[in-house]
């Protein structure tokens, strides 16, 4: 320890420390948000702006999409490695993603115009799916090593001192009846909605895609890493229920 480098060492639990801390502010807006309380008024009826509007959403929506996809890739992980420790790598990528979620709230346009609404039964039905959905992504993403997901296993142990852990894959629980729990629980929370006015359904409709299309890149991604252990996986086990033919 005598030979630590000290500011060094600081600057890296600072940085840890404030990652976690936009990460707990960010899961907190994007409840209030997706629970249809997004921060900025519903433009006017007349709004000459509304088409605009969707088609800003729209970009929006994918502000968050394809950053989130590109930085998981391995290629860019090793073209960033110059300039980013792979202690920090995950700080990195939960930062880009809380800053690309709080993008799209901060920007998103609500539409005065209503395709759906759910009352009654239904509704009670379709919020308690919204909320099941929030236990089930919090679980799933237990399973998976939440640690890794926001960068805390390894940044840990770089605080420590000790050498970076290696993330083991382990079929249990959800994983022994499909490949991507974290992901379809992502899907209950943008489909389990008791209200959808129109922007809400370009939000559906754009990270649907961008779910499943992650979906398939991520099963490549752990072929990679993982190799015939995980192809076995995949053979036995679909990416989600109810889809007997396809990657998924």
């Amino acid at each position: 320890m005598k030979h630590l480098d000290w500011p060094r060492w600081a600057a890296g639990v600072v940085a840890g420390v404030a990652t976690h801390l936009l990460f707990a502010l960010t899961v907190w807006h994007l409840f209030w948000f997706l629970a249809g309380q997004p921060p900025n008024e519903p433009l006017p009826a007349d709004s000459p702006s509304r088409e605009w509007a969707l088609a800003g959403n729209t970009l929006a929506a994918l502000a968050f999409a394809l950053p989130h996809s590109v930085l998981l890739h391995p290629a860019t992980r090793n073209r960033l490695k110059a300039w980013v420790s792979p202690a920090f790598y995950g700080l990195f990528f939960c930062v880009a993603t809380c800053v690309s979620l709080l993008l799209v709230i901060g920007t998103w346009q609500t539409s005065p115009v209503l395709a759906v609404e759910f009352t009654g039964l239904p509704r009670v039905l379709v919020q308690a799916g919204f909320y099941g959905s929030w236990v089930s992504l919090f679980y799933s993403l237990h399973l998976g090593g939440l640690g890794w997901q926001t960068g805390f296993t390894p940044w840990w142990a770089w605080v420590r001192g000790a050498p970076s852990p290696r993330r083991d894959f382990e079929v249990r629980s959800l994983y022994r009846w499909l490949r991507h729990p974290i992901y379809l629980s992502f899907l209950g929370l943008i489909w389990f909605n008791p209200r959808f006015t129109l922007d809400r359904v370009v939000l559906l409709g754009v990270w649907t895609v961008y779910i499943f299309v992650g979906s398939w890149l991520k099963d490549r991604r752990l072929l990679r890493f993982i190799g015939e252990p995980y192809r076995l996986y995949m053979q036995q086990v679909p990416g989600y229920f109810l889809m007997p033919v396809g990657p998924l």
